[in-house]
């Protein structure tokens, strides 16, 4: 004998008198977390995935249901809409969880370059959403750099250098020290971009280690290419929206933030006037999704 499932919805409509959940209503609920697990796929080019996302909306059991299959895979449901499909990001004992160290060991197997990578994309989401309303405008669209976003860090770098000679702290702590601060400071200390005989960016290098990220970011839907100046522009999506509101409340990119070097007046995120310094000459023509290990 089947279970009877009861569904409730406070606030729409009450499902009809004996309505049970199917196998095939169990399929399709997976069929939509499946297509959310594919960031690239747009539900406007697909009609299966725009009628799904339709029936999430309209049907609440149906809602319910596809939100517990997405829980039973460890993942977090952040937004079901026509602009951003089904949006999930993974819990950190999901299966589909990324790990900042397993992407790190991927350009490198220096351990300090670990802090580097998720600092870069620290700064990404600090560049692409610069304010709060940034965040909460659903019609926003953030712009970056791969050069932009170094030249951010570089200054991010000498704000934190200036404020710990004010507060008299030590400015020069051991280069495999675990904390933000000294990848910052690490990330001052290597090449922009590097050097090969052919001229190619260092993998190594800091653009080429925010190169690494925002390549990562695009692949992952997060970002859009839209050019190659500046070591390559990039535009924001709905999902990585959704995805920096997750982690808007990280004391590091709040942090990040509060040094004031990406002030807005367009909505536009722009840099300060660097300062005259040899190191910055270094960066040419300026314009969290991950789980601890």
């Amino acid at each position: 004998m089947s279970e009877h499932v009861e569904w409730s919805e406070p606030d729409g409509p009450a499902p009809a008198a004996g309505a049970a959940v199917t196998p095939a209503d169990a399929a399709d609920a997976a069929r939509l977390v499946s297509f959310g697990l594919q960031p690239k796929l747009q539900p406007a080019r697909d009609q299966e995935y725009a009628d799904l996302l339709r029936r999430y909306r309209e049907d609440p059991p149906f809602a319910r249901l596809a939100d517990a299959v997405a829980t039973g895979l460890g993942l977090i449901v952040l937004e079901v809409s026509p602009r951003a499909g089904m949006a999930v990001t993974a819990a950190e004992d999901s299966v589909f969880a990324v790990r900042m160290g397993d992407y790190a060991r991927r350009t490198s197997a220096d351990g300090g370059d670990r802090f580097l990578h998720g600092l870069a994309h620290l700064a990404v989401a600090a560049m692409a959403f610069p304010r709060p309303e940034d965040l909460a405008d659903d019609g926003y669209i953030g712009r970056v750099s791969v050069n932009g976003v170094d030249a951010f860090v570089r200054q991010a770098c000498r704000r934190l250098e200036e404020r710990a000679d004010e507060l008299g702290e030590n400015t020069d702590p051991a280069t495999d020290a675990p904390g933000l601060e000294a990848a910052w400071r690490i990330w001052v200390r290597r090449s922009a971009t590097g050097a090969t005989k052919d001229a190619r960016r260092l993998a190594g290098s800091t653009t080429g280690i925010v190169a690494k990220a925002v390549a990562f970011l695009t692949d992952s839907g997060f970002l859009q290419r839209t050019g190659d100046d500046h070591g390559g522009t990039y535009r924001t999506t709905a999902r990585y929206q959704l995805q920096v509101r997750d982690m808007a409340g990280s004391a590091a990119m709040a942090e990040l933030l509060e040094l004031g070097v990406v002030p807005v007046t367009d909505g536009t995120p722009t840099l300060l006037p660097a300062e005259e310094s040899d190191d910055l000459e270094l960066v040419a023509d300026a314009g969290l999704p991950f789980h601890s290990a």
